[in-house]
């Protein structure tokens, strides 16, 4: 089984991990946060903003990848503030309205630069 490794400029990068990985007819999307690719700042300070800018980060990721939104199959979330949850999820929704992926949540034990959010997301490739 090939591994393909996923790097596009339209999402935030790190020297300690790839983007995305392909292998084995699937694309495994690392953690995003709220980061703009080019500043490296947090986008917004609410939870749907923040929300809305780690699913733009990963849909560049797929795309980069040949794949979308549409061809996920599991994510990962975690929040700063389990009473973000609901906010989030109205946002999630706004993203998936359909063919919802399976999902899991965790509490983010730390906050760097302030970020709320962090979600990994597999996909078929």
């Amino acid at each position: 089984m090939a591994k393909i490794i996923v790097n596009t400029d339209d999402a935030p990068k790190s020297a300690a991990y790839s983007q995305a990985v392909k292998a084995g007819g699937l694309v495994f999307v690392s953690g995003q946060g709220p980061f703009d690719p080019e500043t490296g700042e947090v986008v917004g300070e609410t939870i749907q903003e923040q929300t809305a800018q780690c699913l733009r980060n990963i849909e560049a990721i797929l795309l980069a990848a040949n794949s979308s939104l549409a061809q996920a199959v599991s994510a990962t979330f975690i929040l700063a503030e389990e009473s973000d949850f609901p906010a989030m999820n109205e946002e999630w929704l706004k993203w998936f309205p359909t063919d919802l992926p399976a999902r899991q949540g965790a509490k983010l034990p730390i906050r760097p630069k302030g970020m709320k959010i962090s979600i990994a997301l597999i996909a078929e490739a």
